[in-house]
């Protein structure tokens, strides 16, 4: 276990009246224009939490509103040991759906389907959508379940996959969306760890270019599974119809709906603890063997529905569009719960960002339905980019209603931020968190200044948001000894502007994750043991003078080249503001002589004549003025496309895998598996697989 102190010469912290100091927010201070307000909310939600996060909870309906918001014991709770709202009780279906219909919001837009791949549009209002999930809460009744059941949810980007996941809040059982696609071996291992009572599928989902059969790969996942799923609700999609079969417990969905129509049946909401699971999401991808998250129903509420507001920017009946996936976390916070709870109409957008039919897709979008906010992935703009270098798609669409565009998932590199902001004339706003939290950690957010487009800092994240203590932290030998893991190492918060481990100093504010599902011990070993009274946040970055968080990198992509520790998220940066460099990816490659090389992997625009060779000296160039010689960056690969998972993350751990020649898992979240043999082609005498 390591120990964190003081650096010497770090800055002075803020004479906050609390226990609760900041020192990443300490010189905003002296920052009047940027985020004066923020920083100012940010003291706040430091020095008294629990007066901020009391006045936040004022905007939630409860059944029982809680007369404690956070409690600090480690004998009643176990470690880390406290608990926001934890006698509080209420029910989160009833706070994005029924409240809205009781204040007469009922015909107001909840949802808008919108697929180009099968050329479906539908409205669904308040008043339809609480009539669906309550009937579906009954259809699932009527399946045996209940209050603190698992329900697995693996279905593409339609309504029904929203309906079920709220029917389930509704009933107090813990959804589990798995990303509809996955390969059975991987569903799987999720129907063994949560033992879902039901599944629900779809047959199908739709691409531009081909059709996922859904149903072999449900049906072989619960083949290799001790544990039964006691029934599979399947949604038929005309695209491809299933023979479904009762032996194996599957159900027709709209069968099932039309039965419980019939007969009337309607499910109200469950009372909950507040600190009772919403939902079990597992984390999966580039980081690692998936880890089940549990987010829990009090705290989530009051802090989805404060994130809305203050850095959404967004009020009841405004439009938004979330370019993601109800698989992944940003699908759970911005697609469902953050705009229902807010009462906002929440776009579910069945396509992809190029291929649905053009480069314009989002556009198209922003334009038909008056959006004002759109989230999405870098990896996503940057693939607009690619096929649209100049933006004239841009122009074809009136997109005036858009006031800002939110970048999330990757770091966004600061080229394509300031073309997109010159595109579109509005805010950037980068942010930055992960699954684990829930809802962003930084932002530059609409809060601070509506008029925030002349003021973004290119390559940060923004300053930390209210609620988040973040720290960096170094090694106070200088070094990270991988030989002394299990023994005593001490560290320190870093110098403004030098990289290290980002960490939030406990407690984590409302809505972050209490624990992992049945393996609260891999909780605090994952995220608690490196440095204890810390979250680990596992990425790698920098808190510079102005008090601005720029994330460069997974921990692990921090290389050691020569005895010098550089982060291939600034060389990235770097590669990507080349002018012909549509994507790229820079992983440390093991060398016997320095430990590791830096290697570039670009995607050209469209249209681009200059020569590869012309590419890697002129990259090469820039990485040696702007960072230095140290960095040996000598290598750079063109390749067709970069291996990512479908959320838009590249897989940088395989990518690192092939060019060492080891031996490497495909990920389960991998969007086209078929990308890794034209890498392994690049490095054919090295392969060992």
């Amino acid at each position: 276990m390591s120990t964190v102190t003081s650096a010497p010469g770090a800055p002075a912290p803020v004479p906050y009246p609390s226990r609760f100091v900041s020192p990443a927010v300490a010189t905003l201070n002296k920052n009047n224009g940027l985020a004066a307000y923020q920083n100012e909310l940010h003291r706040q939600s430091m020095a008294d939490p629990v007066k901020f996060w009391a006045k936040e909870a004022d905007d939630i309906a409860w059944e029982t509103k809680c007369d404690k918001v956070l409690e600090m014991d480690s004998q009643k709770y176990q470690e880390p040991g406290y608990a926001w709202f934890p006698n509080g009780k209420l029910n989160t279906c009833y706070n994005a759906v029924d409240r809205h219909v009781i204040a007469g919001n009922g015909k107001r837009t909840a949802i808008i389907y919108d697929s180009p791949v099968t050329g479906v549009k539908s409205r669904i209002s308040y008043e339809e959508l609480l009539h669906k999930v309550s009937t579906f809460a009954a259809v699932l009744q009527s399946h045996g379940v209940q209050k603190g059941d698992t329900v697995i949810v693996y279905m593409p980007m339609v309504p029904e996959a929203v309906v079920g996941m709220l029917a389930c809040a509704r009933l107090g059982a813990i959804h589990s969306v798995v990303f509809g696609g996955f390969a059975p071996k991987e569903l799987a291992k999720r129907i063994e760890d949560c033992k879902p009572k039901v599944i629900l599928g779809a047959t199908c989902g739709v691409e531009p270019k081909k059709i996922f059969k859904y149903m072999p790969m449900i049906e072989a996942a619960v083949e290799i599974c001790k544990h039964k799923p006691r029934a599979l609700i399947i949604l038929q999609r005309p695209q491809c119809v299933a023979n479904l079969s009762t032996s194996r417990g599957e159900h027709d969905w709209a069968a099932e709906v039309a039965a419980a129509e019939k007969d009337g049946a309607k499910a109200g909401c469950t009372i909950m603890n507040s600190r009772d699971p919403l939902y079990l999401l597992y984390t999966s991808g580039s980081t690692g063997t998936p880890k089940g998250v549990i987010r829990d129903n009090g705290g989530h509420a009051v802090a989805i529905n404060w994130t809305m507001k203050n850095i959404v920017g967004l009020k009841p009946g405004d439009v938004f569009f979330s370019a993601s996936d109800v698989g992944w976390v940003v699908g759970h916070s911005f697609i469902v719960y953050g705009p229902l709870i807010s009462g906002c109409t929440t776009i579910v957008y069945e396509g992809k960002p190029v291929g649905s039919p053009d480069a314009g897709a989002f556009w198209r979008v922003v334009e038909e339905y008056g959006v004002k906010s759109l989230f999405t992935a870098p990896t996503a703009i940057r693939a607009v980019k690619r096929e649209d270098p100049n933006g004239d798609l841009i122009k074809k669409y009136n997109i005036s209603t858009l006031k800002n565009l939110f970048l999330v998932g990757e770091r966004s590199d600061p080229d394509t931020v300031a073309q997109y902001h010159k595109l579109l004339n509005i805010p950037i706003r980068d942010n930055w968190w992960q699954t684990e939290t829930g809802w962003p950690m930084t932002a530059a957010a609409q809060m601070s200044s509506p008029d925030l487009a002349s003021k973004t800092k290119l390559g940060s994240a923004g300053p930390p948001v209210p609620g988040y203590d973040i720290r960096v932290l170094v090694p106070k030998s200088g070094v990270v000894r991988e030989d002394l893991e299990n023994e005593q190492q001490e560290y320190i918060e870093a110098k403004a502007g030098e990289l290290g481990t980002l960490a939030v100093k406990l407690p984590l504010p409302p809505g972050t994750f209490p624990t992992l599902w049945n393996n609260h011990k891999g909780y605090l070993k994952s995220y608690f043991k490196k440095f204890p009274g810390y979250y680990d946040t596992a990425d790698a970055g920098l808190i510079d003078e102005d008090g601005y968080v720029s994330i460069m990198s997974r921990t692990d992509d921090i290389i050691n080249t020569a005895g010098h520790r550089l982060s291939t998220g600034g060389m990235e940066q770097i590669v990507s503001a080349h002018k012909s460099v549509a994507e790229c990816a820079v992983i440390g490659a093991a060398d016997q002589l320095k430990g590791e090389l830096p290697l570039g992997f670009i995607v050209l625009k469209h249209g681009v004549s200059t020569t590869p060779k012309q590419i890697e000296a002129e990259l090469k160039a820039a990485i040696r003025s702007q960072i230095g010689a140290i960095a040996c960056f000598d290598k750079t690969f063109v390749v067709h496309r970069l291996p990512k998972t479908r959320s838009g993350k590249v897989l940088r751990r395989t990518l690192r895998a092939i060019a060492n020649g080891t031996k490497y898992e495909v990920p389960a979240t991998i969007e086209d598996e078929s990308v890794l043999k034209e890498l392994e082609a690049l490095f054919a005498p090295r392969a060992k697989l």
